[in-house]
């Protein structure tokens, strides 16, 4: 038996296994604003897990809401003629807060599956228009859109696509610069708008290093999006459900995209849900009555699953009566002067990017962000190490003041004993 035939079974994800094992953290609960650790640590949860922890962890409301869904119906299927009533009265919801006018919603397991439905759906799109060749997808500089094929192939992170034999498993995408409108129109140009089906963006760039648009790139990237019959995708898998203080990250921007997937938020990770909504010129054709309405035939078992759903609607009233959208905006304002006054007194810190409660520490290229993130551990704090040698910050939106101002503290002490 090798070394390697006695680890764990379980294959941890986006690891350097070697470099993991014997290393990992295990979680047992959480509480709040914190997680605990099997070995008893407490540890305050600065990146919301992944995104998603946004009104924290271990709410019984949430568990009481999935338990009584469980007993009454556990799921069904929302194929043909069958809905539950868990996934009809979620969308009805959705689609009453959404950005987009008279959206329709397709639902999902997550936001991977949201990405490679709208990717999809934005090329048959154009198919059924009778444009065919309209195929091309567009994604940003290091853009992370989730690991599902069509994710994998319009990632902007290069490494994330490397290894499978090809340039992208999905043929026909291409990818644009991180802020230049200019240099996209002219790429627009070199492709042909006429072999573009949609440009996918992060409102705010997530794993690629917290990116918030430069003043006005959204809109142009909008306008130019019109302007060449290009469909317009917002990922607001991360930036969905009130992070950046606007129920979407396309209310804070002023943008009407075409499509948004969305997913993290929308249960505050408490069960797995993501989905789509869609601009009416895009659903219409396929719900128009007449001998020749296409079928859109994309489908997964758990699609609309009524439990998740039933989660998903709890959490919706959770972010409502706790008004936690307005603290968002609070904690915003803090987290901002926070790391402006950070990036002035710390000389390991390169620079700071913020937007909503949602910040990146990109740090000197002398200091590491793996050992930083590992020395806040044992400080008892979790942040995680992103593209760019940037730590993530965005704690839940019930973090207090003193939570925040606490997190901020350890790590401007643990980068300045590493600088010096």
């Amino acid at each position: 038996m090798t070394a390697a035939a006695s680890t764990p079974a379980l294959w941890p994800a986006q690891a350097h296994v070697p470099s993991v094992l014997g290393r990992q953290i295990v979680v047992e609960r959480g509480e709040g604003s914190y997680i605990v650790t099997a070995d008893g640590r407490r540890l305050f949860d600065g990146t919301a897990g992944l995104w998603h922890a946004n009104v924290g962890h271990g709410r019984p409301e949430l568990a009481d809401a999935a338990a009584e869904q469980m007993r009454r119906l556990e799921t069904y299927h929302v194929f043909g003629r069958f809905v539950n009533d868990q996934a009809v009265a979620l969308a009805e919801r959705l689609a009453a807060m959404s950005p987009i006018p008279d959206s329709k919603v397709i639902l999902n397991s997550g936001g991977g599956d949201a990405i490679d439905l709208a990717c999809k759906l934005a090329r048959r799109h154009w198919q059924r228009a009778g444009r065919r060749s309209k195929t091309m997808i567009l994604s940003r500089e290091y853009a992370y859109h989730g690991l599902h094929a069509y994710g994998t192939s319009i990632g902007g992170l290069d490494f994330n696509r490397e290894g499978y034999g090809t340039e992208s498993l999905v043929p026909e995408t291409a990818r644009i610069p991180l802020h230049d409108v200019a240099a996209t129109a002219a790429l627009i140009d070199e492709i042909g708008a006429d072999n573009i089906a949609a440009l996918v963006t992060e409102p705010v760039q997530g794993t690629g290093g917290v990116h918030p648009p430069r003043e006005d790139y959204l809109r142009r990237i909008a306008d130019l999006c019109r302007a060449n019959d290009i469909l317009l995708i917002l990922d607001e898998v991360i930036t969905g459900f009130g992070r950046t203080g606007t129920m979407f990250a396309a209310e804070r921007y002023g943008v009407t995209p075409d499509l948004i997937t969305f997913a993290k938020g929308v249960t505050s990770g408490y069960a797995p849900l993501g989905g789509v909504l869609i601009a009416r010129p895009i659903w219409e054709p396929f719900f128009a009555d007449g001998p020749d309405t296409p079928i859109f035939r994309h489908g997964a078992t758990y699609s609309g699953h009524a439990t998740a759903c039933a989660v998903a609607m709890r959490n919706l009233d959770i972010l409502e009566q706790e008004a936690l959208l307005d603290r968002v905006k609070h904690l915003a304002v803090r987290l901002g002067d926070g790391l402006t006054a950070l990036a002035q007194r710390c000389p390991g810190v390169a620079e700071v990017r913020f937007a909503g409660f949602l910040g990146g520490v990109a740090l000197t290229d002398d200091l590491d962000a793996v050992q930083v993130a590992d020395r806040l551990i044992d400080a008892g704090f979790v942040s995680r190490p992103l593209r760019g040698n940037t730590l993530q910050i965005s704690p839940p939106y019930i973090t207090t003041d003193d939570e925040l101002d606490a997190f901020l503290a350890a790590i401007e002490t643990t980068v300045t004993e590493l600088a010096s």
